[in-house]
């Protein structure tokens, strides 16, 4: 059985493992540790399962015309992707941000994927980012956002990553 939690600072160490053996790279491990030194982290939950951690998804703050949030990276654990761990973590995340009163959530990634949750790429073509195209998308949290347009700035950490 997973469980959808909180990343607690025992767990540092394991979500390192997570994001480095999905990505089969360091830089998105990287990304998460100085998406959380630096402050950014907003949202950081884990999936457990039989006292292992087996995926990971963050949420960090952004720069945008309404309380808004980047969903990056998600990652689960090679052996346990497909099976609905992934879907679980996104929508965990995306329960907390509702819960605490955030706008929206942008996501890079594969539209097949993220329009499960909602997520839109057409929502999301009025905002200038450098992410911006067909795998750039917003999933409102509100029924209706102050600005369909606007500059974006993710976290300073984002501007490392290739």
């Amino acid at each position: 059985m997973i469980e959808v939690r909180v990343e607690t600072s025992r767990d540092w160490q394991a979500v390192y493992h997570v994001v480095l053996t999905a990505f089969g790279r360091s830089a998105e491990a990287e990304l998460v540790k100085e998406l959380r030194e630096s402050g950014d982290s907003v949202v950081s939950l884990v999936a457990e399962e039989e006292g292992e951690i087996v995926g990971h998804v963050l949420l960090s703050g952004m720069e945008a015309p309404f309380p808004a949030l980047a969903l990056a990276p998600l990652s689960v654990i090679p052996a346990r992707q497909r099976v609905g761990i992934g879907a679980a973590l996104v929508r965990g995340a995306v329960d907390r941000a509702r819960s605490e009163g955030w706008a929206a959530v942008f996501v890079l990634g594969d539209p097949t994927y993220y329009e499960r949750f909602d997520f839109d790429s057409g929502a999301a073509e009025g905002f200038v980012s450098p992410y911006a195209g067909p795998h750039f998308m917003l999933l409102k949290l509100t029924s209706s956002l102050p600005a369909t347009a606007g500059e974006l700035r993710h976290a300073r950490a984002f501007a490392t990553l290739d």
